[in-house]
């Protein structure tokens, strides 16, 4: 087999077939097949698409590429769920609480905030003595106590993916939804949960900025996990808005712990209780309604909240920043942004929202930066809410003034008032099933 005619094949529209992708996957994994001729192949890939029995072959031959997770020693059904990304998505510190109290396990494996999303790894980190990288026994152990754990990747997980990922990062192609969709799934599927739950965002937020192109990813994701056998539903959720208030690492935190004390902003409610619903109902607690009943009643009776705090003491970290938040350090630096004039704000550019969040300190422009916890964005004022002239939209932390500066400037170009009130926006598109 030659790398080249795989390389035409695909150019002039061929399917690859489950042998060639085998070889390819594990060829270039092991350093045998150059950079410049997978290059070729991910943009014959890029242009000319794939199948969705060939997109779930190449991804099931990356999740092999190297260790995938044996969950055997973790105690029945395990659910996970994957958000593509977005600005104040603290989703997880919620919705694993949740599906945990009502008695389906979360083995968890997040990841760190790049760019203007943010990463649950970033904001559990802000818990003082809060663990991410723990051996596999403890980790199991912790699951099979606490209902849940969220960790790092550990071990050798889809090392064909890092690879592919970091080349098509340098060729053009990170943007086509075959290579996204078996990106995702492969780290889902080596990652061994039972259910799979998909957050995939759509709008200015998001990665997948139209709600076409986001409908086609959840489908193509869908389709992978019903291939390898496992069950998958994925939840297309707005993120034309940034989700909830805050914006920046304990800031999240903190929203997360009022919203599993019934006191958080509804819309980063809403979306919780959904997703937890649909990884219930795939986990066999019953129907989307029954479930949804389910998790209203663990974040009720405050069991989602005990919950998370038994794994935050679990994996070392001081339990008392939950149950008062107000520990957490405040920034040293503080400014608000400002209404410039009376009116509704009609438009927010979420991703500039994020970036702004970044500026401050709260994220990273590289993997190398560092993250300051206290920085952020607490947001007053979100699409569709009057604002009079000189009333606050936004309050903003960082560490100096020249982070709070470039913070706040980027922020302000973020919002659009208007003059009427906007229509209003779905937080729920759809559900691929």
């Amino acid at each position: 087999m030659r790398m080249v005619d795989l390389i035409q094949k695909k150019r002039d529209g061929g399917v690859l077939s489950g042998e060639e992708l085998r070889w390819m996957v594990r060829g270039y994994a092991a350093g045998e097949i150059p950079d410049y001729q997978m290059s070729a192949m991910l943009m014959a890939i890029y242009f000319q698409g794939m199948e969705p029995e060939e997109t779930a072959k190449l991804t099931l031959e990356m999740a092999e590429s190297g260790e995938t997770a044996d969950l055997s020693g973790i105690k029945g059904v395990k659910a996970d769920k994957h958000s593509t990304g977005g600005v104040g998505d603290k989703t997880t510190l919620i919705v694993a609480p949740v599906v945990a109290a009502c008695g389906i396990r979360v083995a968890k494996m997040s990841g760190r905030g790049l760019g203007h999303t943010g990463g649950t790894l970033d904001k559990l980190e802000s818990i003082p003595g809060f663990q991410i990288s723990i051996d596999r026994q403890r980790f199991f152990d912790i699951v099979n106590d606490c209902g849940l754990s969220v960790i790092g990747q550990t071990g050798n997980l889809v090392p064909a993916d890092k690879k592919l990922y970091a080349l098509r990062d340098v060729t053009g192609t990170v943007n086509s939804i075959p290579l996204i969709a078996s990106s995702i799934m492969s780290k889902k599927l080596a990652a061994g949960s039972d259910c799979i739950v998909l957050d995939v965002k759509t709008g200015s937020g998001a990665f997948m900025k139209t709600l076409e192109d986001s409908r086609r990813l959840a489908g193509e994701m869908v389709s992978i996990g019903k291939h390898a056998g496992r069950k998958v539903a994925a939840v297309i959720t707005d993120m034309d808005v940034p989700l909830g208030a805050a914006v920046g690492n304990a800031l999240e935190v903190a929203e997360a712990v009022r919203t599993l004390k019934g006191k958080g902003p509804k819309d980063l409610e809403e979306v919780s209780l959904v997703l937890a619903a649909r990884m219930l109902s795939l986990a066999g607690k019953g129907d989307f309604e029954a479930s949804r009943k389910m998790a209203e009643q663990a974040l009720k009776d405050g069991s989602a909240f005990a919950c998370l705090k038994k794994m935050v003491q679990a994996q070392g970290g001081d339990s008392a920043y939950l149950e008062e938040p107000e520990r957490f350090p405040a920034a040293s630096c503080s400014a608000v942004l400002e209404a410039p004039e009376e009116g509704f704000v009609s438009h927010m550019d979420t991703e500039g929202c994020g970036t702004a969040a970044m500026l401050l300190g709260a994220g990273r422009a590289t993997k190398e930066d560092s993250i300051d916890y206290s920085a952020g964005i607490l947001l007053y004022r979100k699409y569709g809410d009057f604002v009079h002239k000189g009333e606050p939209l936004a309050a903003l932390y960082a560490a100096d003034e020249k982070k709070l500066a470039e913070g706040k400037e980027r922020l302000a170009r973020s919002y659009r008032l208007g003059k009427t009130s906007p229509a209003a926006r779905p937080l729920i598109y759809d559900t691929i099933l």
